[in-house]
C-alpha cells in the first residue's frame, strides 16, 4: 500500500500509539517520491524534511510493529528496527528471542511511563 501525493501535501495524521506523537505525514510506503534510487526496508510514514529545501530530503516518522500491528515512531523509547519493525512493548515481551546485544542493551534501558503502562495492560 502506498499512500503518496503531491509533492509535500499531507497526506493524513501519523500519531504513535505508544508516546502520541502526531504530525502529518505526506507519504506512506517504500519508496519516497523525489528520491534518487531510495528503497525503505520496510513501509513508512515519512514527511518532507522542513528544514531543507531540497524535494529529495525526507524525515521517516514511523511504521507499524510487525507483531501487534500497533503505528508506532522511530523513537528509541517506541521502537526498535531489527529486520522488523517492532514496538517496545512487543521487544520486551519477546525479548529472549532477540540477539544477545539487543537484550543487553534493552536490560540498561529504563522503561518509559508509557512502556510501562503498555506492559500492564
Amino acid at each position: 500500500m502506498e499512500l503518496g501525493g503531491t509533492e509535500g501535501t499531507p497526506r493524513g495524521l501519523f500519531t504513535c500509539e505508544l508516546c502520541e506523537l502526531t504530525t502529518p505525514f505526506t507519504y506512506y510506503g517504500q519508496k519516497p517520491p523525489n528520491t534518487r534510487a531510495i528503497v525503505l526496508l520496510e513501509e513508512c510514514y515519512v514527511m518532507r524534511d522542513p528544514f531543507c529545501p531540497e524535494k529529495e530530503k525526507f524525515l521517516v516518522l514511523g511504521s507499524t510493529c510487525s507483531l501487534c500491528r500497533k503505528t508506532v515512531c522511530v523513537s528509541a523509547d517506541c521502537s526498535l528496527f531489527y529486520t522488523k519493525r517492532f514496538c517496545l512493548r512487543c521487544v520486551r515481551e519477546h525479548l529472549d528471542q532477540f540477539p544477545p546485544q539487543i537484550q543487553a542493551e534493552l536490560r540498561k534501558k529504563k522503561p518509559t511511563e508509557k512502556t510501562s503502562d503498555l506492559a500492564s495492560s
